[in-house]
């Protein structure tokens, strides 16, 4: 394992969560049922997907390096342009997001909240730009482990946060600022491994 792939991992990932539809369903399902289940059950989801994504990058990596290379830049290009195109909306699209969690959340209690959570965020996240970037960084990297860790790690920290203190850094924070912050690590880790191809 590798401690600074893991900080690289959870730092590309955390920032790319935070002003995504992640933070919003969780917040949403966190006002709605016992906020410790709606974390585990959000958790699991996170877990199985980035397991996937994980799985899915180790078998990218078996690609000639300068593929892999070309293709781990064009998808960290490809996050930036996403993140940098819902800066413009999201603000404005934050109420209609809530109100469809809300809508898919239902009734449950014990562990159907858990279920609950886990269906909810696992439809949601599907194909997500975390899950495209964890693949990208896997590939680029070839350290499942360290990468799982840290993108886990990073997806269970904005759950938690939304969980805990969600609303109030809603009030606090303008989601389209975190977007922009988003767009600018993507563009990063896109130069980065631009930089990293021209000196092999």
């Amino acid at each position: 394992m590798d401690p600074v792939v893991v900080a690289l991992a959870f730092a590309a990932i955390f920032v790319v969560e935070l002003p995504d539809k992640t933070f919003i369903a969780t917040l949403v399902l966190s006002t709605k049922f016992r906020p410790l289940f709606v974390w585990i059950g959000v958790g699991l989801a996170f877990f199985v997907q980035t397991l996937i994504a994980v799985a899915l990058g180790k078998a990218v990596s078996f690609l000639p390096e300068t593929v892999v290379h070309v293709a781990a830049a064009l998808m960290f290009t490809i996050g930036a342009v996403i993140l940098l195109r819902e800066a413009r909306s999201h603000d404005a699209a934050e109420q209609d997001e809530e109100e469809n969690f809300a809508a898919k959340a239902g009734e449950a209690q014990g562990y159907k909240v858990i279920l609950t959570s886990f269906l909810v965020l696992f439809a949601a996240e599907w194909g997500d730009l975390s899950q495209l970037l964890t693949l990208s960084l896997v590939a680029k990297y070839d350290d499942p482990v360290s990468v799982f860790i840290g993108a886990w790690g990073a997806l269970l920290a904005v759950s938690g946060l939304a969980v805990i203190v969600g609303r109030v850094l809603l009030t606090r924070v303008r989601l389209s600022l975190l977007h922009y912050l988003g767009a600018g690590v993507c563009l990063l880790m896109a130069c980065l491994t631009v930089w990293e191809m021209t000196r092999a």
